[in-house]
């Protein structure tokens, strides 16, 4: 099979320039990059609960857009960048505890936009979240 990706990305890269931002602040982390796909798992703790003690919504879209914005860019061309134009999710599962982990794939990969769906699964790989993410590629970076 042959990559989608432009160059070979540097998770350890995407991670460190993430630890300062929410993305650290949640525990999210890239772990694995695959020819068509990128994955990343995120903590299920008070950190990304709701006040009833279950994983918040928001933070599983917090999941799924962190992995959609670095593989679009991991995508694009030189000199191009990703802003998200879109996200949907449906929320499937409830979790309290664990880990959740997001795999981003893309639908369609134009020259002005993508489109990529992203599953969230808990630890025993239930399927916890679906979500899609539209993006407009643009010049600058």
């Amino acid at each position: 099979m042959t990559t989608i990706w432009h160059d070979e990305p540097d998770l350890h890269l995407a991670n460190e320039l993430g630890a300062v931002c929410v993305i650290g602040r949640l525990g999210i982390e890239l772990t694995e990059l695959g020819d068509d796909h990128l994955t990343a798992r995120m903590p299920v703790d008070s950190r990304t609960h709701q006040p009833l003690g279950l994983l918040h919504g928001g933070a599983s879209v917090l999941l799924a857009e962190t992995l959609v914005s670095w593989a679009a860019t991991f995508v694009a061309e030189p000199g191009k960048a990703c802003v998200g134009m879109e996200i949907n999710a449906n929320h499937l599962r409830p979790v309290s505890s664990g880990w959740v982990t997001g795999t981003a794939r893309p639908v369609a990969l134009g020259r002005r936009s993508q489109v990529w769906e992203v599953r969230i699964v808990d630890d025993a790989d239930r399927l916890v979240c679906v979500s899609r993410c539209t993006v407009a590629v643009i010049d600058g970076r």
